[in-house]
């Protein structure tokens, strides 16, 4: 016999065989047992998930020989010419190639025939929405009242595409992407049936790659077994599929546990070396954080089957991983690698873009806090730390209680070099101005800056040494001085930085908040240009280390003016000082007696020249 794809072998011949659409089987076993045989049925869903095979099954069912029934017998003449797609009866019409109203004009002949050998006379037509719409005009009369013997089945991946006079008259079934552990159940049928020998972990990545569809699944299968014969390494099919080897991406997450950016930048250069895609890999890292944080917050294994869709090796390997993080810290990790993600869409260089995400990671425990990778490491940093000099507490139990290192104080040179706030402004501000004083936030940790959120703020973007902790000192910022530094550099940052809020200081970390619709504003100051920029000009000003946090702010969390509308504000407060100031001076006074006028409009003048003109 010739070869035969998998697909088309082990296609399903029952409802019984069919896999991950019994919402779909269901309704129509029981609408064939209680004869609730409807005119037309819109079958909808992506490529490979049972459309065709469905229909097929449902036109045996309904002209099997043994009568109406939800399970035809297969073996009949009937049953067997459908499955061959020989039947006088069921006809198939490719709606891609069929588009014109004269195809449709024929079908509006035929129908007037009664079945041949069977009951229902079943017209199949797949892409529907290929259709013309004079064709579509065409079929509209005969759809809603056809003769009692003729039945419609459509099947379409685009269902916006079809008009609604024709979704009217029909039972639309929405076919579901099949579950990865579907696809994988049913591949591990197929390679014990032809004889395979292949890893639980290449059918997850079959499962995978699939997307959903199993006929995309064992289409791989059969190209796996073409490339590598009965015996399929795994090595060999993720270079076959072009997929993103497990390993690399343990190897990041090793490197974020150890907090060794130097190690994240290896394990990136050693994917561009094998010609990896970024993209890729960088959705497979925000995946495997996702599924470690499943496994740190739900206590039971048996439920992360349920949750996450892995062989048990590696939810066994998630779990080892999980056990260095803290839930805390995977949902900032899980913030980064993710908006690394959104920016390697946009980006020119996404290689840089994706290198700062990984260092900003590995760095990520120094100042959160997070559970240390290794334990045993601490001992040793103790030890450095004693050489170096004394504790400042004096005693070497409260390193290893803190679990990071406790730092020496930061030498008098740099006590010296924050200025005292002695700008009025900075030590009482106005009442417009107070909104923007950082004396005006809570800095408690415990409600601000928690888990790497502020309030309900989730934090997107830090940029910053993990050795800024360790500065002494507390930061003073005047931030009007900082946007009208940010002005004189560049106008186009200004404008951005204004239609955000500034949040916090916490220590040495400023804080910058953007509402959710302020998408292009916040992208804007992200980019580690401008972050940079904007660092540099606030550590001008304070005279110390400053880290910049740009922040989304949810709808949840106070409303406040953004710096636009404080500069607006102060702007108006200033007009309403100079006319105040206008309508006491005795000439302009006198003039508006004078010529019984009102006060209209008041300019500060800088020289002589603009009085005379």
């Amino acid at each position: 016999m010739d070869y035969q794809v998998s697909a088309r072998k082990y296609r399903p011949g029952t409802f019984d065989d069919v896999i991950g659409q019994s919402h779909v089987v269901q309704t129509l076993v029981n609408s064939i047992t209680t004869n609730r045989i409807a005119q037309a049925y819109l079958f909808s869903g992506t490529r490979g998930v049972g459309k065709t095979t469905v229909a097929r099954i449902l036109a045996k069912a309904l002209n099997c020989e043994s009568g109406s029934t939800g399970t035809p017998c297969g073996a009949c003449s009937n049953c067997l010419e459908i499955a061959q797609g020989v039947s006088v009866d069921v006809r198939e019409i490719d709606g891609a190639s069929n588009t014109s109203v004269d195809d449709v004009r024929e079908i509006r002949e035929n129908v007037k025939f009664a079945a041949f050998r069977g009951k229902y006379r079943v017209y199949i037509i797949d892409e529907v929405h290929m259709l013309s719409n004079s064709a579509f005009n065409a079929l509209l009369k005969t759809l809603e009242e056809p003769p009692p013997h003729v039945v419609f089945i459509f099947a379409t991946t685009e269902i916006h595409k079809i008009p609604a006079t024709i979704l009217s008259r029909c039972q639309h079934y929405n076919f579901r992407r099949i579950a990865r552990t579907e696809i994988v159940e049913r591949l591990r049928h197929v390679v014990k049936q032809d004889q395979i020998v292949i890893e639980e972990r290449s059918l997850m990545a079959l499962a995978r790659a699939s997307e959903g569809s199993m006929r995309d699944g064992l289409s791989l299968l059969d190209q796996a077994v073409s490339f590598g014969g009965k015996t399929i390494v795994h090595a060999d099919l993720e270079a076959m599929l072009g997929a993103v080897p497990q390993e690399l991406v343990r190897g990041m997450i090793q490197a974020i546990t150890a907090q060794e950016s130097a190690a994240a930048l290896r394990v990136l250069a050693q994917l561009l070396d094998q010609g990896h895609d970024l993209r890729a890999y960088c959705a497979e890292v925000v995946e495997y954080l996702r599924n470690m944080l499943v496994v740190s917050v739900v206590a039971s294994p048996q439920e992360w089957q349920g949750l996450i869709e892995a062989s048990v090796e590696d939810l066994t390997q998630m779990a080892a991983d999980a056990r260095s993080l803290s839930p805390e810290s995977l949902q900032e990790l899980f913030g980064i690698f993710t908006q690394a993600e959104d920016s390697l869409r946009l980006s020119a260089h996404p290689r840089f873009v994706l290198e700062t995400a990984a260092v900003r990671a590995t760095r990520l425990l120094h100042r959160s806090g997070g559970k240390p990778a290794q334990q045993a490491a601490l001992p040793a940093q103790t030890a450095r730390s004693s050489q170096s000099g004394p504790s400042p507490t004096g005693n070497p139990a409260a390193v290893a209680r803190s679990g990071n290192p406790t730092p020496s104080p930061a030498p008098k040179s740099q006590q010296a070099a924050a200025p005292a706030p002695t700008d009025p402004m900075m030590a009482r501000p106005s009442a417009v101005g107070n909104a923007m004083s950082p004396r005006n936030f809570p800095t408690n940790s415990q409600n601000m800056m928690s888990s790497g959120t502020v309030g309900e703020v989730k934090v997107l973007t830090a940029v910053a040494s993990p050795s800024d902790e360790n500065r002494s000192g507390t930061l003073t910022l005047n931030w009007e001085q900082v946007q009208e530094e940010v002005a004189n550099v560049s106008s186009r940052i200004a404008a951005f930085l204004e239609r955000g809020r500034f949040v916090s200081v916490e220590g040495h970390v400023v804080t910058i908040g953007f509402a959710k619709q302020e998408t292009a504003a916040r992208g804007m100051i992200e980019n580690p240009e401008n972050i940079a920029v904007l660092t540099s000009i606030c550590e001008r000003l304070s005279g110390q280390t400053v880290r910049l946090r740009v922040a989304e702010l949810s709808e949840s969390d106070p409303s406040g003016p953004t710096m636009a509308q404080i500069r607006a504000a102060k702007e108006k407060e200033q007009r309403l000082v100079l006319f105040e100031q206008a309508r006491a001076h005795p000439v302009v006074k006198q003039a508006l007696e004078i010529f019984s006028a009102e006060l209209a409009e008041v300019r500060p003048v800088s020289s002589r020249k603009e009085i005379e003109e």
